[in-house]
């Protein structure tokens, strides 16, 4: 029998949860990412030892971070920008599906920062990371003028899941240090289904802003998906640059 229940996760605002959800993701990771592939001890020890330290619950689905894995693998991304890193599994998700992949990735809590680069260590990854440790609003225009002046190369593959208010600078500026047809991914832009109806609500405010501006934008073209797992009932925005 499945069963639909409401619960708080770590943020503010209720979260739902279907039980067919989580099966069909554990049904499906049992064939297509069993506990035998390389990176599954790196990426189970990651979320452990984040959830030790008291990092919120709130980083990327495990269905979801290998679906980015391998947008990564398909279009060859050598260099990828990360804007919120917390404990770092997303990046390692990334990194452990593409070894000749380099992530630089942007994290404004100290602590966060310090327990991803702890997970990035004992994954064996950490020589392929850079963590910069500030404000995204104010580190990301430092990154687009050092790609300007041919200090940095730019990236083929953009993760954005930060303060959401910002939603819009970050894909901006990440556009304008992206390759043509890099991929960029703007998380959490449902809301959890406020995306229509914001009322006030500051991540769906960001959410709405971020969708209407690129809808506008010549640049990128770009959808949103929808999705429903462990982290209950969400979606992504991902858009291409032209």
């Amino acid at each position: 029998m499945y069963k639909t229940t409401v619960t708080k996760r770590g943020v503010p605002g209720e979260w739902e949860h279907d039980t067919r959800w989580t099966d069909i993701d554990n049904y499906t990771l049992s064939h297509l990412h069993p506990s035998s592939r390389p990176n599954h001890k790196s990426l189970s020890r990651t979320l452990e030892y984040s959830g030790a330290k008291n990092l919120p619950d709130i980083g990327c689905p495990i269905v979801q971070g290998k679906f980015f894995a391998m947008q990564c693998r398909m279009l060859g991304v050598t260099h990828s920008l990360e804007v919120g890193t917390l404990g770092g599994y997303s990046a390692i998700w990334l990194l452990t599906e593409n070894p000749q992949l380099r992530v630089t990735t942007v994290e404004f809590n100290e602590y966060h920062a310090k327990t991803a680069a702890d997970n990035f260590e004992a994954a064996g990854v950490a020589d392929r990371v850079e963590i910069i440790v500030g404000a995204g609003a104010e580190v990301l225009p430092k990154l687009l003028q050092e790609v300007e002046q041919g200090k940095r190369e730019r990236f083929g593959f953009t993760f954005i899941d930060a303060d959401k208010l910002n939603n819009w600078t970050y894909l901006d500026l990440a556009v304008k240090m992206s390759v043509p047809r890099a991929c960029i991914v703007v998380d959490n832009v449902v809301a959890h289904g406020r995306l229509v109806d914001a009322q006030g609500d500051v991540m769906a405010e960001g959410a709405r802003e971020v969708v209407e501006r690129v809808g506008r934008d010549d640049r990128v073209e770009g959808t949103v998906l929808q999705t429903v797992g462990d982290h209950g009932y969400d979606g992504f925005l991902i858009a291409v640059v032209k």
